[in-house]
């Protein structure tokens, strides 16, 4: 059996699994929260004093805040791009439906709530050039989504454990950062999009733990291999209107790295996370290939650690069309 049909075949035997998760993990759309809960309601005679009263908190949050804030949203705001690469995963049956197409439609429309809300937000703070940081947003879902993690449901799941706690931590800083000047309208709604990302990883490290428990060394001849091309953010192909694509990331970047929002010890720590959760260290039964790959994987961190002591972040802010500073 070539190992295209043992993905096949791991993939069909999880499907009735996959319904206990969905059920689990994800939230019935007339339960879950929606945009509205967190914006002034423009049929209420308060409306615009509570415009005014969230421009006015807007104002205190410094200029890198905003580029991280514009950036989550625009990488949520891109989710046609995502779920159209998940729905082309092998064992995904996207014409016909079945367990796995179901959980990533039930998936994006959860993601689908981050973007609106988090646009709407930003078009009433008064802060944001919406029609610069709508270009950025199209460019972002025309330039494509390509991590090199094929078709294979392996690689995409271990992305999307790693991707979407990465996505928790961001949201949440973003959070605590707008607490900390007193705007607690927007450290509450940064916390639940935060909350939603943190259900949907524990998800897909559930999915990878269940392939490990049939198809270990697999696993982690991919796992390896996907460390040492490192784990790319969905918006690494981020620009500005009149750029190149991906000019605009490694700023963006920069600024989650000086304001403590997403750092090098978070992308080292997530490793640490599923390494412990997986089991890794302990895992028996393995081919010779992934007995290699386990022993890197495993030493990974402290290596990643000794060079992120020795990496120097630009301290000053880039200029972006997004936003003008103050």
């Amino acid at each position: 059996m070539s190992t295209l049909d043992v993905r096949m075949e791991v993939m069909q035997s999880l499907e009735k699994e996959v319904v206990g998760f969905t059920e689990k993990y994800l939230i019935p759309v007339e339960q879950i929260w929606q945009p509205a809960d967190f914006l002034p309601d423009s049929r209420e005679e308060n409306f615009i004093p509570k415009i005014k009263e969230l421009k006015e908190a807007a104002m205190e949050l410094d200029y890198d805040f905003w580029i991280v804030l514009i950036g989550d949203m625009i990488t949520e705001e891109a989710l046609p791009t995502y779920e159209s690469w998940l729905m082309n995963v092998r064992g995904v049956d996207q014409e016909h439906g079945n367990a796995w197409s179901n959980w990533i439609r039930q998936w994006s429309a959860e993601e689908n709530r981050h973007g609106d809300l988090l646009n709407k937000y930003l078009y009433l703070s008064g802060r944001v050039n919406m029609r610069e940081v709508e270009i950025s947003t199209q460019y972002l879902i025309l330039d494509g989504f390509d991590l090199g993690l094929d078709r294979d449901p392996y690689r995409n799941f271990v992305y999307t454990s790693f991707q979407e706690l990465a996505t928790h931590i961001s949201h949440k800083r973003v959070g605590e950062l707008a607490r900390e000047k007193g705007n607690h309208h927007l450290e509450k709604l940064c916390r639940t999009i935060a909350g939603d990302e943190m259900r949907h990883h524990l998800a897909y490290r559930e999915f990878i733990k269940k392939i490990l428990e049939v198809d270990a060394s697999e696993v982690l001849t991919v796992f390896a291999d996907m460390m040492k091309r490192k784990i790319a953010m969905p918006a690494n192909l981020l620009r500005q209107s009149g750029q190149a694509v991906g000019e605009s990331f490694q700023a963006f970047a920069d600024a989650a790295q000086r304001l403590g929002v997403y750092t090098a010890d978070d992308y080292i720590q997530i490793l640490k996370t599923l390494l412990a959760h997986w089991n890794i260290e302990g895992l028996g039964g393995l081919n010779e290939t992934a007995e290699k790959s386990r022993d890197y994987l495993m030493a990974l961190p402290a290596r990643l650690e000794r060079l992120s002591e020795r990496m120097k972040v630009p301290t000053a802010s880039v200029r972006f069309k997004w936003v003008d500073p103050l």
